[in-house]
């Protein structure tokens, strides 16, 4: 006889699970804390340097937004293996080396902070392939990766952002060429609004080098919070089921920042 229905079906939200949604939600409202608004008000306050900048210039943004993210895709998940891996395993061991990429590239202003950009992603990547991890998934596996890329998509922690996109939650996202890009594609737009506060913050050269240890220390917690969010939901949507454990985590995000714009 054919199993019609071979996965077992949700269990019904227990006590213990409305509390880690709650928990859950909570960690997002906190992820745009002090630090990242202080970021936020430093970068407007050198904004115009961006927007004096020639149309082509301006579009490098998109451009180096989408090629971090490949590259990070690729080069985050080889260096797991051998030496780095043993070595960079914390969240704070990521976000120092964050801060050292941003320093660095800060230095020379625009053109270097364009140069770091794709270290500075596959080191948050990383950090946040070592949270799915924490919540038992393989960081290697390519749907992992691709589950990892969706955090970017979280955009920044501005009061019109919404967090994690959960769309993303809990969706079978294939693991094509044409299925990667148009992740990518998807994604990249929001990262790169994140990334032009960063560069604006890094425009001016030597002292973009404080910005940019700054803004990449915050940008690093800020997604590792993201994905603890994400992975958090992903693994109580596989026990509970997508639909309960998503109505729940908006109803509680609603209380806090209403209203929610559901993805």
């Amino acid at each position: 006889m054919k199993t019609v229905n071979p996965d077992p079906a949700p269990t019904p939200l227990t006590s213990e699970a409305e509390a880690a949604i709650k928990a859950l939600a909570d960690r997002q409202s906190r992820a745009s804390g002090l630090l990242m608004r202080a970021i936020n008000f430093a970068g407007k306050r050198v904004e115009d340097t961006l927007k004096r900048l020639p149309q082509g210039a301006r579009s490098q943004i998109d451009g180096a937004a989408r090629m971090a993210l490949r590259q990070s895709y690729e080069l985050a998940a080889r260096s797991r293996t051998g030496i780095l891996a043993d070595r960079v395993k914390t969240d704070n061991m990521h976000k120092a080396m964050a801060t050292i990429s941003g320093a660095l590239g800060g230095f020379g202003g625009l053109p270097t902070a364009l140069a770091e950009l794709p270290v500075a992603t596959t080191v948050i990547f990383r950090a946040v392939q070592g949270v799915a991890m924490q919540y038992g998934e393989d960081p290697l596996s390519e749907q992992t990766r691709l589950e990892c890329l969706a955090v970017f998509g979280a955009g920044g922690p501005g009061e019109e952002d919404d967090g994690v996109d959960t769309s993303f939650i809990g969706a079978r996202l294939g693991l094509t060429g044409p299925a990667l890009h148009g992740l990518i594609a998807r994604v990249a737009p929001r990262f790169a609004a994140v990334l032009s506060q960063k560069l604006a913050s890094q425009a001016v050269p030597i002292i973009g080098a404080a910005a940019g240890a700054g803004t990449n220390y915050a940008f690093a917690g800020y997604y590792v919070e993201m994905a603890h969010v994400h992975f958090g939901l992903r693994q109580l949507a596989r026990e509970h089921g997508d639909d309960a454990v998503l109505n729940a985590f908006h109803a509680h995000l609603a209380v806090a920042h209403p209203p929610v714009n559901r993805a």
